[in-house]
């Protein structure tokens, strides 16, 4: 994937992960939480056996949410 579409990626993923955490952050934030998010939560679902960020589809997107998701609430 190119560099914008993993900051789409990443900004669409972290907005909705923080929603759903209910911890809001600002712009930059979510696009930092989604990227680091998509690339934990694509080592996750390689762990346990499934394809983790296969390209900018929605199976990504689910992958990149999980992980923003954890990451969240580790931090």
């Amino acid at each position: 994937m190119g560099l914008l579409a993993w900051i789409i990626l990443g900004g669409l993923a972290g907005w909705l992960a923080s929603s759903l955490m209910h911890q809001p952050e600002g712009c930059l934030m979510s696009v930092v939480i989604g990227i680091v998010g998509a690339v934990l939560g694509g080592f996750v679902f390689h762990l346990f056996g499934g394809a983790g960020i296969t390209g900018f589809n929605l199976w990504s997107f689910v992958v990149a949410v999980v992980g923003a998701v954890l990451l969240l609430a580790i931090v």
